[in-house]
């Protein structure tokens, strides 16, 4: 639920309302009136937390505070996110030994660092005739870089591509 959503003091327009203490306690249903006066008194917010609830919810807390503590939480939820990032390598289905380890090599760095990789072999002219070769490439890429990777999506084609997407295992 965002700040946007909350109504503070006047903006609640029920008649009867569930307070809640600032410690916590419960006082009850009462009137949104007497709930407002209580923490006019304190020198806090009433603030509705539970808009849903029948009666609905409202707290009775320093709305300042509040919103900072919130703004705070998704700051270290968004800090706590790790963005996947998609890397390609692309190949061709007569491709060199050496380079098929160098980008093998590449494969294994990727996925060591926690991204995903997607295996591209590209096909131009007469190859579109042989793409059991493609396969083969990708299998043999699978070979060399030996339970490193979790198999996303199998080897398919896609139009004059194919490919494979491989994600890291999970460091348990």
């Amino acid at each position: 639920m965002s700040d946007k959503d909350l109504r503070i003091n006047e903006q609640i327009r029920v008649r009867e309302v569930r307070l809640i203490q600032d410690g916590g306690e419960r006082q009850g249903i009462m009137t949104t009136q007497d709930a407002l006066e209580i923490a006019r008194e304190m020198g806090l917010d009433l603030v509705e937390v539970a808009p849903q609830a029948v009666p609905p919810v409202v707290k009775i807390l320093d709305y300042g505070k509040f919103k900072f503590e919130n703004e705070k939480k998704v700051r270290d939820s968004k800090k706590k996110q790790k963005l996947l990032k998609l890397k390609e390598i692309r190949m061709q289905p007569k491709i060199d030994d050496h380079d098929l380890d160098f980008k093998s090599k590449h494969i294994k760095e990727f996925l060591a660092e926690g991204n995903k990789v997607k295996v591209t072999v590209r096909f131009r002219g007469r190859e579109l005739a042989h793409t059991e070769l493609g396969l083969d490439v990708l299998k043999d890429v699978l070979a060399r870089i030996e339970g490193e990777y979790i198999l996303d999506k199998p080897p398919a084609m896609e139009g004059r591509f194919m490919s494979m997407v491989l994600s890291p295992k999970s460091k348990k």
